[in-house]
């Protein structure tokens, strides 16, 4: 039976912009109460005004221990639990290793690893009590295989897949449900994508995703019946050659 997710509360990192955005507009359309977090207090609260009362806005730098603990006590405090937690938000930088930035990787592995590691730390005491919760971590294809033009990006991600297989196996026992939506090209400001036309044309050459296809893909892994764990979902667009 399909699971119904009305009322229950999601913690959506990244919910700004982007999959992040797509991901809280999709939940909050099944009926969830909505924490974003983000970067930019006027665009979560953008984003907060327009799913309504069932939002709640959570600026703040992931990067940032004591952040990171206070906007999940926050979210605790208004909701009185968190049932989903979607850690979305994630950097990406490609390029050579012999040109790149060690202190840009630093960060990158704080947000794209490190921050889900800790929010995932920060949500589990409560959802073991509870015996329910679902963890559905934003990671790449590129944590599938090992892209030369992202080593560094590919490294954090192949990070999230050992952690999302090892974790699901630590909590099956408490009935929390853990799995990796993995996209390829999504065209998003991550990405650099902003216009709508180039955006239009990219996904009638399936050459492309948008953030909404992959916010509609963890829908489906969230609504699945409660005996059904999608652990991975690869979701490429059609012609991306790789």
């Amino acid at each position: 039976m399909r699971q119904d997710l009305t009322g229950k509360v999601a913690l959506v990192t990244g919910g700004s912009s982007g999959i992040g955005r797509a991901m809280a507009r999709a939940v909050a359309a099944e009926g969830m109460r909505v924490a974003l977090v983000g970067r930019s207090a006027e665009r979560l609260n953008a984003v907060a005004k327009e799913i309504g009362d069932d939002a709640l806005a959570l600026p703040a730098d992931l990067t940032k221990p004591a952040e990171l603990d206070g906007v999940v006590a926050k979210a605790m405090s208004h909701f009185g639990a968190i049932d989903v937690l979607l850690p979305n938000a994630g950097l990406y930088i490609p390029g050579d290793v012999a040109e790149g930035d060690p202190n840009a990787w630093d960060e990158l592995i704080a947000i794209n690893v490190s921050s889900v590691f800790r929010l995932v730390r920060a949500v589990l005491p409560g959802m073991i009590e509870r015996r329910q919760g679902h963890i559905v971590v934003t990671s790449s294809v590129s944590g599938h295989q090992a892209i030369q033009w992202e080593p560094i990006y590919s490294a954090s991600k192949h990070a999230i897949q050992s952690f999302v297989h090892g974790l699901r196996r630590q909590v099956a026992g408490n009935n929390i449900r853990v799995g990796a939506v993995s996209p390829g090209v999504v065209l998003n400001e991550l990405w650099g994508y902003t216009d709508a036309a180039s955006i239009a044309e990219k996904v009638e050459a399936r050459e492309g995703l948008q953030s909404e296809d992959v916010a509609e893909a963890v829908v489906f892994m969230l609504t699945r019946p409660a005996n059904v764990t999608i652990r991975d979902l690869v979701i490429l667009p059609q012609n991306q050659d790789i």
